[in-house]
């Protein structure tokens, strides 16, 4: 067998197990799976993150702001989804715990700018619109 015949081999073995994963597993084993082959953002304490959960209308007021506004043009941030995503809400709750928050009230959109905390869609917005220096 040749180099060719492997890389072909391995590749159509990879992508038999993940139609296997997604027509049989759930999806936190498939998450897990492609984990492994994409790795994640890369955060640091000061790093801008918003978190946001899918579903959330508040969420989403937000997420068109962003789009409509070309704000990742912008500002440099990463985004976590919480709602299905266990390490990523741990990540939130030690932001939260940072802020000294009630981490039992502590909702979505969040946003950690490397120090501080904000909740909610306009407090968000308005971060937004002061670092991308959106005049209105």
């Amino acid at each position: 067998m040749n180099k060719k015949n492997i890389k072909l081999f391995v590749i159509a073995g990879v992508l038999i197990a993940l139609a296997g994963f997604i027509t049989f597993g759930n999806n936190e084993t498939l998450a897990k799976v492609l984990s492994f082959f994409v790795s994640a953002p890369k955060i640091t304490d000061n790093s801008i993150i918003l978190f946001y959960g899918t579903g959330c209308p508040h969420c989403e007021i937000v997420e068109d702001y962003i789009k409509e506004n070309n704000i990742e043009e912008k500002v440099l941030f990463s985004r976590l989804e919480v709602f299905n995503n266990e390490s990523n809400a741990k990540i939130l709750l030690e932001k939260a715990q940072i802020c000294k928050l009630d981490t039992t009230s502590v909702g979505v959109p969040f946003l950690w700018d490397g120090q501080n905390c904000l909740m909610g869609d306009q407090d968000v917005i308005n971060f937004f619109k002061e670092r991308a220096g959106i005049l209105n």
